[in-house]
């Protein structure tokens, strides 16, 4: 079986499980097995049977919807790369967005702090493209702690293991740029939530209340406490809390230019504001 014959059956095969990218995770998982990247599978003449017999053991776990990050071990958010794993959330490219906005306001000498950094991805991002900006995390689980250590390590990011309700008091009024990918789906909504993030996630990651608000609830508490008046905030949501979820910042009163943004789909996926001076 030449490697093209053998992407279009393991591709079928993904297809079959119900995958969402099976031609992409069926490359990325033979590339993977053969040390190379997936735009240069088309120079592969031959697939060793080590290779072989690896790569369908992963294409069998993949088929399980076990997380293709978790499979590889590697995950990509804007520049960066990080390792992932089982307990830590694989990030996902909506958020590279979320990201931007805040590397778009951070500038040399800016205090940032990411709450519920997870992997670290937006920390390790913003650090990685403002240079000069001085970078806080804090993530509360220690699974998703130890990744965190892991992908910050060398970066210069300050990283604590905390609550997001309490974390940084040192910092207190002093913060320009605040980001936030919360817990926001609501409790009862298991069942519409892709079976790779509701088996392998961490929970604590992804279920916020019977709304899905309570996480967001407390981050305009928070954000009001750290940042300096004029600082500015934004955090993810799920698509269907484009009005809700700025609602809750809009309801007390203590921020300005409270708008949301749309993801590349044009599906509602992150708020910002601003604290009143």
């Amino acid at each position: 079986m030449t490697p093209r014959e053998l992407l279009r059956a393991a591709s079928g095969r993904l297809r079959e499980a119900g995958v969402a990218s099976p031609e992409h995770d069926a490359a990325e998982l033979l590339a993977h097995v053969l040390g190379t990247t997936r735009s240069r599978l088309p120079l592969v003449d031959d697939v060793p049977a080590a290779a072989l017999e690896e790569y369908d053991v992963l294409l069998v776990r993949r088929a399980a919807r076990e997380p293709l990050q978790h499979l590889t071990g590697t995950a990509y958010f804007r520049h960066v790369e990080l390792a992932v794993g089982p307990g830590v959330f694989v990030p996902r490219p909506e958020t590279e967005l979320l990201a931007g906005w805040a590397i778009g306001h951070a500038v040399a000498g800016a205090v940032v702090v990411d709450l519920c950094t997870g992997s670290g991805a937006v920390a390790k991002a913003i650090a990685d493209e403002v240079p000069g900006a001085v970078v806080h995390a804090v993530e509360l689980d220690e699974s998703a702690h130890r990744w965190a250590e892991r992908n910050l390590a060398g970066t210069g990011v300050d990283l604590r293991q905390g609550d997001m309700a309490t974390a940084f008091d040192d910092l207190a009024g002093t913060v320009d740029v605040l980001t936030c990918n919360p817990p926001y789906i609501p409790l009862d909504a298991w069942e519409s939530v892709a079976q790779e993030a509701r088996d392998h996630d961490p929970h604590l990651a992804l279920f916020s209340g019977a709304d899905g608000l309570d996480a967001i609830r407390v981050l305009a508490a928070r954000a009001a406490v750290l940042l300096r008046p004029g600082g500015v905030v934004g955090f993810e949501h799920a698509d269907v809390q484009g009005e809700s979820a700025p609602a809750v910042f809009a309801a007390t009163g203590r921020w300005t230019d409270v708008r949301d943004h749309a993801d590349l789909a044009g599906r509602a996926r992150f708020t910002t504001a601003r604290l009143a001076r």
